[in-house]
């Protein structure tokens, strides 16, 4: 299928109605890099919080088995995105997610703010990596999508608009996006998982390259070094450089399926 008439279809479908197709296609078809990224980047982001660090850092998961927990977590996201949560394979991925998380005592406004970061992560990152910026159907149906996901988890007091959880959002991170000894080593330890994926020798530039991909809280949060202005400016028109690139190819014929790949 053409490029055009994917973005024709999602066009026609309505943001609500079809939240589930327009969520599989955006995912699979028209910004599969974009959409993996930000939603690593989310997970990563909920590391700042110093309550949800806290307690990754009593548990160790992401310490001694990283990768791991990076990859169940991905999974999970994908075979709810890929397959719809009300699947056979969606409803036994969330069911896992529960059980998982019903083993600690985590607050609601916690669960909420997790959930606003896979709403709210692929629009920014929309912004810089994506050959084309999101429209607002889009974006309602990617909202709609984990609104749905977040009742069947159990989670309460869930915004009805996109724009109220992005406040919800800044107001959490206002409050709870503080530097901690747990948050600074959570945070190494998700920044580990990132550069493993490279050779040894590139580790120390992927670093960076991280680092400038930041925003000042999360750097605040997790100890990191603040890079100058002008690495940021120089990452943003790579990552905008790409993006025209990526917009002149047509992608293949068969869609980006993380659950069909093997994790790293």
């Amino acid at each position: 299928m053409r490029r055009d008439a994917i973005t024709d279809e999602i066009a026609q479908l309505d943001p609500i109605a079809d939240h589930l197709r327009i969520v599989y296609l955006v995912g699979t078809r028209e910004f599969p890099f974009t959409t993996q990224r930000s939603l690593e980047m989310a997970l990563f982001r909920t590391f700042a919080s110093e309550r949800i660090a806290a307690l990754l850092d009593r548990t160790g998961q992401f310490a001694h088995a990283g990768q791991k927990r990076y990859d169940d977590t991905m999974l999970i996201i994908a075979e709810i995105a890929e397959f719809g949560y009300d699947s056979e394979r969606g409803a036994a991925a969330i069911r896992i997610m529960n059980r998982m998380h019903r083993r600690y005592a985590i607050a609601n406004e916690d669960f909420l703010y997790v959930l606003s970061t896979f709403a709210i992560e692929p629009i920014k990152w929309n912004h810089a990596l994506g050959w084309r910026l999101s429209t607002a159907g889009e974006r309602l149906a990617n909202f709609t999508f984990w609104q749905e996901v977040g009742r069947r988890m159990g989670i309460h007091d869930i915004p009805a608009t996109l724009e109220d959880l992005w406040r919800f959002q800044m107001d959490y991170e206002t409050r709870y996006f503080k530097f901690s000894a747990a948050s600074q080593r959570v945070g190494q330890a998700g920044l580990a998982i990132f550069t493993q994926w490279f050779p040894a020798l590139m580790r120390p530039l992927v670093r960076t390259v991280v680092y400038g991909l930041l925003d000042d809280m999360l750097l605040t949060a997790f100890g990191f070094p603040h890079p100058p202005q002008w690495w940021r400016k120089l990452l943003y028109r790579a990552m905008r450089l790409r993006a025209w690139a990526v917009g002149l190819v047509h992608p293949s014929g068969k869609p980006y399926s993380v659950t069909a790949l093997r994790s790293r």
